[in-house]
């Protein structure tokens, strides 16, 4: 007579599954029902729910080679939480998506500690999530990372960039690094081909492109109880052009002046290393931007005393003026408008 087949067998441990999320409880005892719930804040008269989902994307591949996992799970949640924060609101629910080839309850313990320090530095709940163990669909030692939020912003509160006009600044708050974008470009200069990094060089380019993403949440949620902020940009794939774009109203464009922050070390590496031309690492990179407001000149040096307050250097990087919907980095359009 046959062995009877297991769900083992196809490549899926329930027991190893159970046995993680007993780990994941550790961690957060609320998470392990159906469904999480999070109350709204009160107080308010017509609140909005701001949406966003993310991913960490091809920097999974950096953690996996340094076997290094406590990060992502930052990377992840600052992703999600800082596009929330961009239309003036605060995050309140995160949940995640773990899919795995083969799961591994050390790893993925990892993960999850990362992601539930995300949710703590963005003051937020980590309310649930979803783990799936996928033979067949991913490669051997293969996962994915995906995450969903949710905040909330009184509707006269909301910030969607409409109130920016000529005559705004533009502060820039300063990224860790390359935060989650443009792994692929920055893997294929260093880490493969003729060309590649070895040795300690390599892993010191690894631990560097491992940094975790910086989350704005606290900070800018203090400043806008101050002041009126016009306009957020996060800056993520596409870089300074092609998110700060995206706030500004009709008529309007951005003037950046480069030599008006610093970058940090791993940009010039990956630049000298490629090469790769000054217009291409800014249509790919965030360039040491990692969040951008928009405000009025008169709120600009209050704005960066409360700031600093909060262990934050913005910088003043550019101006807006009449234009045509675009934004200027050393006199020049890097987002493809004439």
């Amino acid at each position: 007579m046959a062995r009877p087949v297991s769900y083992r067998d196809a490549g899926v441990d329930i027991d190893a599954g159970e046995a993680l999320v007993d780990e994941i409880r550790k961690i957060n005892p609320s998470i392990g029902g159906f469904g999480g719930l999070v109350p709204v804040p009160a107080g308010l008269r017509e609140p909005q729910l701001v949406l966003s989902t993310d991913g960490v994307g091809t920097k999974l591949l950096v953690a996996q080679e340094l076997d290094v996992y406590n990060t992502i799970g930052v990377d992840l949640v600052a992703m999600v939480v800082n596009d929330i924060l961009a239309a003036g609101a605060s995050p309140i629910a995160f949940l995640d998506y773990y899919a795995v080839e083969k799961l591994s309850a050390d790893e993925a313990t990892e993960i999850v500690q990362g992601i539930a320090n995300g949710c703590k530095q963005a003051g937020c709940e980590l309310t649930g999530g979803e783990t799936a163990e996928l033979p067949g669909v991913y490669p051997k030692g293969g996962f994915d990372l995906a995450g969903f939020g949710v905040g909330i912003v009184e509707k006269n509160h909301v910030i969607d960039g409409s109130k920016i006009r000529p005559g705004d600044v533009v502060l820039g708050l300063p990224s860790s690094g390359l935060h989650s974008n443009g792994y692929s470009l920055a893997r294929k200069v260093l880490l493969k081909g003729r060309g590649q990094l070895r040795g300690k060089e390599r892993t010191a380019a690894l631990e560097r492109l491992l940094v975790p993403t910086s989350i704005y949440v606290q900070p800018v949620l203090r400043l806008l109880k101050k002041i009126r902020v016009r306009g957020i940009a996060h800056i993520t794939g596409g870089g300074l052009p092609g998110n700060l774009v995206r706030v500004l109203p009709e008529g309007t464009e951005a003037v950046l002046y480069p030599d008006r922050w610093e970058r940090p070390a791993i940009f010039d590496t990956i630049a000298a290393h490629g090469p790769v031309e000054p217009a291409e690492m800014y249509k790919v990179f965030n360039m040491g931007i990692g969040l951008c407001l928009v405000l009025a000149k008169k709120d600009v040096a209050e704005a960066i005393r409360t700031l600093r307050r909060s262990m934050v250097h913005a910088v003043e990087i550019g101006t807006i003026r009449k234009g045509c919907n675009r934004v200027l980095i050393d006199g020049v359009c890097l987002n493809g408008l004439e």
